[in-house]
């Protein structure tokens, strides 16, 4: 199955893939293609199998069985951010900058200033209340542009308006042809996807939205 099809090369293609913690199977044979320009949304109840798709997606976990290709630098936001809590959210940025081999930290501040976090720059991570340490998450997952997100329920302790914000980025980002995975729990929040996928039992059953 696939999330969208178009003439081109997916940027992210996952054919076949298998996962398995002790005897339980979490993952079985699951398939999925995201295509340049396409925003794809992950659902599923609470230990189906999602973060554990998207770590799959990335390459930080290794699938028992089936491939995964990617095209095209990745951005990755974990559900749990991995932060240091005696950086600052300005020695944050500095280091991604060196990791990322970016000349300038333009988009982190044009991040930043879309995201509501320029007046956090000098303060310790260990500081910042769970929603502002979440924005820094997304903030280090999209400062390099990446051309494929995968991003694993980005905006949770997020603010309404931070909230509404994120949406109106990922779709700016999807209409530049990028290409985005996003996992999400809430109802109301599914009419932004062009495709749907429904984690249950392992499998995923595919979904086209009005898009």
């Amino acid at each position: 199955m696939q999330a969208a099809t178009t003439c081109h090369r997916p940027r992210l293609r996952i054919s076949g893939v298998c996962k398995a913690y002790g005897g339980r199977q979490v993952l079985r044979d699951v398939d999925l293609d995201v295509s340049a320009g396409t925003l794809v949304g992950v659902v599923g109840e609470n230990g189906a199998g999602k973060s554990t798709l998207l770590q799959i997606a990335v390459g930080h976990l290794a699938p028992d069985g089936g491939t995964v290709t990617r095209t095209g630098a990745v951005g990755y936001c974990p559900q749990q951010a991995v932060l240091h809590d005696a950086f600052t959210v300005g020695q944050h940025l500095r280091l991604f900058q060196m990791a990322y081999r970016l000349p300038t930290l333009e988009r982190a501040g044009e991040l930043m200033e879309l995201l509501a976090l320029t007046g956090c720059r000098r303060q310790q991570v260990g500081e910042l209340s769970g929603g502002t340490r979440q924005k820094l998450n997304l903030l280090i997952a999209l400062m390099h542009d990446p051309q494929l997100l995968v991003l694993d329920e980005p905006y949770q302790g997020f603010d309404w308006d931070t909230h509404q914000r994120f949406w109106a980025l990922a779709a700016d980002l999807r209409d530049q042809g990028r290409s985005i995975i996003v996992v999400s729990h809430l109802l109301h929040d599914l009419h932004h996807f062009d495709a749907i996928a429904h984690l249950r039992q392992g499998r995923l059953h595919f979904e086209e939205t009005d898009h």
